[in-house]
């Protein structure tokens, strides 16, 4: 039989804010990745750190419910909760992905109070892609 580990100071939700020193952030930029079956929120300040980040696996919800509008706003008020006790106010939107949860990660960090600087898609377009494997023999 395994022996059970006991985990020391886990996180129970993704964000990360007591390990780390709080300084006041007035700016940042909020890295939103909207998969089809997972939303993924980053918090970085101008310099490129991270400050707290959040997705919807780590804010409870497991299989198909991941993929949804309501997971993608659930997941960016867990990650923004922590920058906006540290004084967030304006931040620029990077949201990569093709996924249904665009739209409301946009709308649930606007009802948060915070401000955008700007908002770009950054979402890779292969310009013709890859190389096709080669035919097979028939």
């Amino acid at each position: 039989m395994a022996k059970v580990i006991p985990r020391i100071g886990s996180r129970k939700n993704g964000r990360i804010g007591s390990r780390k020193s709080t300084r006041r952030i007035p700016k940042g930029v909020i890295h939103v990745q909207a998969s089809f079956h997972n939303t993924i929120v980053t918090v970085t300040d101008v310099r490129g750190q991270v400050v707290s980040c959040s997705s919807a696996g780590t804010c409870g919800f497991r299989g198909r419910r991941r993929g949804t509008p309501f997971a993608a706003q659930t997941t960016v008020g867990n990650a923004i909760r922590t920058v906006v006790d540290q004084g967030m106010k304006r931040a620029g939107v990077m949201i990569k992905g093709p996924g249904r949860g665009r739209s409301t990660a946009l709308r649930a960090i606007r009802r948060n109070g915070i401000r955008f600087t700007f908002i770009r898609d950054v979402t890779p377009l292969p310009h013709n892609g890859c190389r096709p494997p080669k035919k097979r023999r028939v």
